[in-house]
């Protein structure tokens, strides 16, 4: 039986306009279990991605528990949640957030340096992964002497060089054209497999949305 890597339960969130409550999350229920593909499609401003930032523990619910890897998420200080986002999640975003003053091998390995690994191994993994992606021969490259879809092929990279349990991404071939975006997220898909690393991705592309092993819509706040 496959272990539960996340585990939303009742959450919802709110913000307020002035004094009026806008309801973005509404009891929202999600389990997502170790090698699971899941993809969460929805209107433009529907609450995809504030779902996401809350089971990653960047934003917290109004109410309800998140577990990751059976620890509440919204109960442990910042700093726990920081080594735990360190060791149980990746992630991707539509724009690569590359540290643009560092080589291509120096920003995948950073997750792992943070970790506290030899600059040396880290490194090392760092080349290893880079490889994987179709790198190897960019290593020293930064950020601004690559390409769009290099960009964010070493983005995934970085996501998946600690070997999480759970990348969250967020239209991560959104900023693409269609081709690179193909490529990219086959990519995504055959790392996901190879690692057994499960995949909560955020998109509006029904195509992309359709390779995933579920599908799941977020409408007035409710995830069905």
């Amino acid at each position: 039986m496959s272990r539960q890597v996340i585990n939303c339960r009742g959450v919802s969130k709110s913000f307020y306009q002035g004094d009026i409550p806008v309801h973005v999350l509404k009891n929202v229920e999600l389990t997502v279990n170790e090698g699971e593909t899941v993809a969460i499609v929805g209107a433009s401003g529907s609450g995809k991605s504030t779902l996401l930032h809350i089971l990653g523990g960047l934003d917290a619910p109004t109410s309800g528990e998140v577990d990751v890897m059976g620890q509440r998420i919204d109960q442990l200080t910042a700093v726990e949640q920081g080594k735990l986002r360190n060791v149980a999640l990746g992630f991707v975003y539509q724009f690569h957030h590359l540290l643009p003053e560092f080589t291509a091998l120096e920003n995948v390995a950073i997750p792992l340096a943070i970790r506290g690994e030899a600059t040396s191994v880290a490194k090392e993994r760092a080349a290893v992964i880079l490889g994987e992606v179709g790198l190897s021969h960019r290593l020293t490259h930064k950020p601004g002497e690559l390409s769009g879809g290099e960009r964010q092929r070493v983005a995934v990279a970085r996501a998946l060089v600690t070997h999480p349990a759970c990348v969250l991404a967020d239209e991560p071939t959104g900023n693409l054209d269609r081709g690179t975006a193909d490529h990219v997220f086959e990519l995504i898909l055959e790392l996901n497999a190879k690692y057994k690393t499960a995949l909560v991705m955020v998109t509006h592309d029904p195509t992309l949305a359709a390779k995933m092993q579920r599908t799941l819509t977020l409408t007035d706040g409710s995830l069905r």
